[in-house]
């Protein structure tokens, strides 16, 4: 990787923790933001490309399924392990004052955008590297953000660390990322209870796992799916 520069608000409506680690992968002889066929990439390396998708894998996924037809793609997934919220003014600028988020991001974090493609998660040609970071968020009352902030933009997203790296590159990666004390066959309830997290977001996980034939479905416990992991 390279060495992480210090960056400011993003340039050409660029979020800074994309230009961040963009910096972290680009080596000399790299190719940066150049065209492959139709399409834009972060990064052409020889022998492969890297993308860094920081969201909204639904309107990725056809870019994606076209270039791993004929290229390996590197896909870096950001997730803020740790978010420190900071609030500007609207008519200076200036920090007015800054928070740390409770939400803890964890690898699982993903699966909420793997849902869109789970199709591709197999392909020989996909490596996926899940990054796990330190990151600050700034923000702006401006009036022109989303209604769930009323109306607070998002202005920027810096990286300040990089904590831990979780890479998938196979079927196996995804079956040993699995809590070791699950049950052989185990419900959407138990795998959420084992993560820490809703039944829910276990269900979007399972989902994912057996549409991509990872997991596989092994029946039922009272009203409960039940899936097995491959031995």
């Amino acid at each position: 990787m390279g060495v992480l520069r210090e960056a400011g608000i993003g340039t050409m409506n660029e979020m800074s923790l994309h230009s961040a680690l963009k910096d972290l992968y680009v080596e000399p002889g790299d190719l940066v933001e150049s065209e492959v066929g139709r399409y834009v990439v972060d990064i052409v390396k020889q022998g492969r490309l890297v993308e860094i998708q920081s969201g909204n894998f639904a309107a990725f996924r056809r870019k994606l399924g076209s270039l791993l037809e004929e290229h390996v793609v590197h896909l870096v997934y950001p997730v803020a392990q740790i978010k420190y919220i900071a609030y500007i003014s609207p008519e200076t600028g200036e920090r007015l004052r800054r928070r740390k988020s409770p939400k803890e991001g964890t690898v699982w974090d993903v699966f909420s955008e793997l849902v869109y493609m789970p199709s591709l998660l197999t392909h020989p040609n996909l490596r996926l590297e899940v990054l796990l970071v330190v990151e600050e968020e700034v923000r702006c009352a401006d009036g022109r953000g989303s209604w769930r902030r009323n109306g607070v933009s998002i202005i920027d997203r810096r990286l300040m660390d990089v904590v831990e790296s979780r890479v998938f590159s196979s079927p196996r990666d995804y079956v040993d990322v699995l809590p070791q004390d699950l049950p052989e066959e185990f419900s959407n309830k138990e795998l959420g209870q084992a993560l820490q997290i809703s039944t829910a977001r276990a269900r979007t996980i399972t989902y994912t796992l057996r549409e991509a034939g990872i997991i596989h479905q092994a029946g039922k416990k009272g009203n409960q799916l039940l899936y097995r992991r491959p031995n």
